[in-house]
């Protein structure tokens, strides 16, 4: 331990920590910008400066290690001019479109400039005539409002991408995409910017359609991890469980019904349990790897695609329920499924990619149809709200519509990292007849980059790895290239912590937030009295009465992937 002064204040702290990290421990405000806690600091914003006793000129609080005996200063005239010009200066790389920004709403490149009184126009725009350049279907990068930070460059490396490259542009650095890598929309370029330089691709025009249209049946559905995480936009607490007032704000917006992703969850789990229960009894080596992550399903195909026919076939929750929604919903309730617009609600961006892959669409009664028609981040969802006027924290609750409206709690903990592996085990064992608890595998739980486990199966043993960040699920495919028989089931998350910290969701997105999110996935399982996809009455209600045969089951449930 060693003993420093910040603002006069004697403080008692461990060594090789930052200014910054000692500051926030201690309640001290230190301003910051590109700042995050996932990232190594590249103090590149220098809004973080501080006086340090004996040093001539400020130093960045976020990547100055503290010494023994050291006196800070927060605050004083010369830091509060020097913020001020730093902050000036970096909006003349950033090109103001603020009413047409995902971020106008919490805005931490305003909220600095209020603080600082700094004149965002004192400088001219000196990338105005930068192009925006669209990653597929998923993501706009805006390089005229680009500050230089390189967050996204760090984030995409630590994800072992490396789409995003530092080039250069005239006499500025600019970020480029590489001309040889392939992006997997992950999205957390945006959720790592700190000025909204990137951003999903939006589709709020298209929505308006549908929303205004009282001739079509406008259905919404909104994925497990949204339930704990969108509240933080209507500055709730982080991990504030807001299900009801969800359902009753975008019935508010205009939806006719509003279903929930999470019983689509007990479908693909009861699909992939089927999976895992087939290998299992095989009694031959065998690999199975979770197919929900649209942006980690794109990893192995660019990256690692002789693990392609490892992956498996149960289509992702909103993929399953759109179709069920399109075929089974529209029969109970005489709808044509050409009326029906089916939007979800995700924490992906990689989800508007999803929805337009080929191998996603179903045949019914001989015509092909896409089981989801727009995707809404949660940022855009919330975004649409505010523009509407609907505050969610005085919308007036509901419960989702039947039939899929009450999932089971193994359906709701899919929005955190190692969720669907221990819901997939859960009705794997109940299907074998060896379910002994909920929890039989709740080490796989947590924020860790990779958790593994063993369980036993009727005196067999699985052994399991949950991952979550696509840098963290290389270091398992290079094991598994050396040794194959490692594990026999792997989920996988391209994002940290899972669909909680997905690139659609609020920001900011740490790892505090990100385990109070979770958390409340968790306690929303404990108090449920279904806790296995298997037991879900909806969910067997639909097998009984309309998903009766492989044909029906393999078009609505299944789908491949190939090289």
């Amino acid at each position: 331990m060693i003993q420093i002064t910040i603002n006069n204040k004697k403080i008692e702290t461990e060594k090789d920590k930052t200014i910054l990290e000692i500051a926030r421990e201690n309640n001290i405000y230190i301003p910051t910008l590109c700042f995050h806690s996932d990232l190594t600091a590249h103090a590149s914003c220098r809004l973080c400066l501080v006086s340090i006793k004996g040093i001539n000129n400020p130093q960045t609080a976020c990547s100055t290690i503290v010494e023994n005996g050291m006196e800070i200063e927060t605050e004083n005239p010369e830091i509060a001019k020097l913020r001020k010009t730093n902050l000036e200066l970096l909006f003349a790389q950033h090109k103001e479109e603020c009413s047409d920004c995902v971020l106008l709403y919490n805005c931490q490149f305003l909220k600095l400039a209020k603080e600082l009184n700094a004149n965002i126009s004192r400088f001219s725009d000196r990338k105005k005539d930068f192009p925006a350049i669209e990653f597929g279907p998923s993501v706009v990068f805006d390089s005229s409002k680009c500050i230089d930070c390189r967050n996204c460059v760090e984030v995409c490396q630590n994800q072992a991408v490396g789409y995003l490259e530092v080039g250069g542009k005239d006499s500025f650095y600019q970020i480029t995409p590489s001309p040889t890598k392939s992006c997997i929309y992950c999205g957390q370029c945006i959720a790592h910017c700190p000025v909204g330089a990137f951003e999903a691709k939006s589709e709020f025009e298209q929505i308006e359609e549908p929303l205004n249209n009282k001739n079509k049946i406008l259905v919404f559905q909104f994925a497990p991890s949204i339930r704990s995480s969108i509240g933080e936009e209507f500055e709730m607490p982080h991990g504030t469980i807001v299900t009801e007032q969800l359902v009753g704000a975008i019935k508010q917006l205009g939806a006719d019904y509003v279903f929930d992703v999470s019983v689509g969850a007990d479908f693909t789990t009861f699909e992939e349990a089927k999976e895992i229960v087939e290998k299992f009894k095989s009694n031959k080596p065998s690999l199975l790897m979770s197919s929900c992550c649209p942006s980690w399903v794109r990893f192995v195909e660019k990256y690692y695609p002789e693990f392609i026919p490892n992956i498996a076939t149960a289509k992702p929750p909103h993929i399953i329920l759109g179709g069920l929604i399109k075929t089974y919903w529209a029969s109970c309730e005489k709808i044509s499924p050409k009326k029906i617009f089916v939007v979800s609600v995700m924490p992906c961006v990689a989800k508007k990619y999803e929805i337009v892959r080929k191998e996603m669409l179903f045949k019914y009664n001989g015509t092909s149809y896409a089981p989801v028609d727009y995707v809404l981040t949660t940022r855009e969802l919330a975004y649409l709200l505010k523009k509407r006027g609907i505050d969610l924290a005085k919308a007036k609750p509901q419960k989702a519509d039947n039939p899929f409206g009450d999932p089971s709690g193994s359906g709701v903990i899919y929005g955190a990292s190692g969720g669907v592996m221990e819901s997939a085990i859960r009705t794997a064992l109940k299907i074998l007849g060896a379910y002994s608890a909920p929890s039989a595998v709740k080490s796989i739980r947590g924020q860790e980059g990779i958790k593994v486990s063993q369980v036993e199966i009727n005196g067999k043993i699985l052994n399991v790895a949950a991952v979550n960040g696509t840098g963290n699920a290389k270091i398992i495919l290079e094991q598994l290239r050396k040794n194959p028989g490692l594990y026999q089931c792997v989920e996988v998350m391209a994002c940290p912590g899972g669909c909680i910290g997905g690139g659609g969701q609020p920001l900011p997105n740490d790892k505090t937030i990100r385990t109070k999110r979770a958390q409340a996935l968790y306690d929303i399982d404990e108090q449920k009295k279904v806790r296995t996809a298997f037991d879900n009455p909806d969910l067997q209600k639909v097998y009984k009465e309309f998903l009766k045969n492989e044909k029906i089951i393999k078009q609505i449930c299944h789908t491949k992937y190939s090289l």
